[in-house]
C-alpha cells in the first residue's frame, strides 16, 4: 500500500507568536526543558526537581532572553516551579491532563490565578490555588 505525501505546497509558513518563549516538560524526578535554538548552543536541557535546580532553570531562561514559559504536566510536580516563575516575573501557561483522581472536579479554565492562559489551553486544580478560582 503506498502512502500520500503530504503537499506542503501553497500553505503558509506559521508566524512566531512569543520568540521569547520557553517550555517545561514538568515531571517527578526531572523537568525537560527548551528554548528556542537561536539563543543558545544546547537549547534542550534536563533539571532536577530540587528547589536549587529550579533556581539554575530559571537562570537559564533568563540568560536566553525568556519572558514566557508554557508548562505540560500530568500530575502536581508543575507548582513549585509555576511559584517560583510567578515570582520572578515570568508570564507563564500550564496544560495539564485532568485526572479524575487527582482533581475531582477539575474543570477547564480560561485565566490561571496569574492570568495569563491566553498562551495555551489550560486545565487546572482549583485546590492548587487556594481559594477556589473559575
Amino acid at each position: 500500500m503506498r502512502r500520500n505525501k503530504s503537499n506542503n505546497q501553497g500553505r503558509g509558513t506559521m508566524s512566531v507568536v512569543h520568540p521569547n518563549a520557553a517550555a517545561i516538560d514538568v515531571g517527578a524526578t526531572m523537568h525537560m526543558a527548551a528554548v528556542n535554538a537561536d539563543r543558545t548552543p544546547e537549547p534542550v536541557r534536563s533539571f532536577g526537581t530540587f528547589t536549587t535546580d529550579l533556581h539554575r532553570l530559571i537562570d537559564w531562561f533568563v540568560e536566553c532572553g525568556v519572558d514566557t514559559v508554557v508548562m505540560e504536566s500530568t500530575s502536581v510536580y508543575w507548582i513549585q516551579i509555576f511559584e517560583l516563575l510567578d515570582a520572578r516575573g515570568f508570564a507563564g501557561s500550564l496544560s495539564m491532563r485532568a485526572m479524575p483522581n487527582m482533581c475531582p472536579d477539575a474543570r477547564p479554565t480560561s485565566v490561571m490565578r496569574s492570568g495569563c492562559s491566553d498562551f495555551t489551553p489550560s486545565v487546572c486544580c482549583a485546590q492548587a490555588f487556594g481559594p477556589r478560582v473559575r
